[in-house]
């Protein structure tokens, strides 16, 4: 049997878990809005979608053809890569409280939809973009699964345009939401919690 078939299924397993997770909360929350997704400008929305589309086609090309992948790959010893297990397991529970949480708010851009509330509960009460950590923590998961350097960057490169796209997103909601969304802003951080309440 190939070393690499318990990470494989393992990987299956966290992305079949997560994603499961996000279609159905997706779906919930569709009403058949339509969005302006120019809104979060031409050039990071392009960037964001074609890093995203390879990352994915590296990790497919992983799961199907593993030795494909070989030339990216990184020494990590066993225990290290099962790690990225627990943390997809992680992620998905992770995953269902953040989109659990959002409800009906739920949007693939930085557009807010006619009749958004500003959610403050479950894990937006600890940090105001807790679906970009959950993503952050799903790439390290997948990228330690698969021990690949190729992996490991491409989620790098979406997490970076998902953070270069977060100002333009907290200006839609503090356009949307005024000075309940910012007093929000005061007392939780953007990814990581404040220690205290100050700014």
């Amino acid at each position: 049997m190939s070393p690499e078939i318990p990470f494989r299924l393992a990987l299956l397993a966290t992305l079949v878990l997560t994603m499961g997770v996000v279609v159905y909360h997706r779906v919930r929350a569709h009403s058949g809005e339509r969005f302006d997704r120019r809104e979060e400008g031409v050039a990071l929305a392009v960037a964001l979608r074609l890093a995203g589309l390879a990352l994915w086609l590296f990790t497919l090309v992983y799961l199907i053809r593993p030795e494909w992948m070989r030339w990216a790959a990184l020494p990590l010893i066993e225990p290290v890569r099962w790690a990225g297990a627990a943390v997809g397991l992680l992620c998905a529970g992770l995953m269902y409280w953040t989109l659990a949480s959002l409800g009906k708010n739920l949007t693939d851009t930085v557009a807010t939809r006619g009749g958004a509330t500003l959610v403050t509960d479950g894990p937006y009460r600890f940090v105001r973009h807790p679906f970009y950590v959950v993503a952050g923590l799903l790439m390290l998961s997948v990228t330690l699964l698969t021990a690949s350097a190729a992996i490991g960057i491409g989620g790098l490169v979406v997490l970076a345009l998902l953070v270069l796209r977060t100002p333009n997103e907290e200006r839609r909601l503090l356009e949307t939401f005024g000075e309940p969304y910012e007093a929000y802003r005061r007392r939780t951080g953007a990814f990581f919690p404040k220690l205290h309440g100050g700014p």
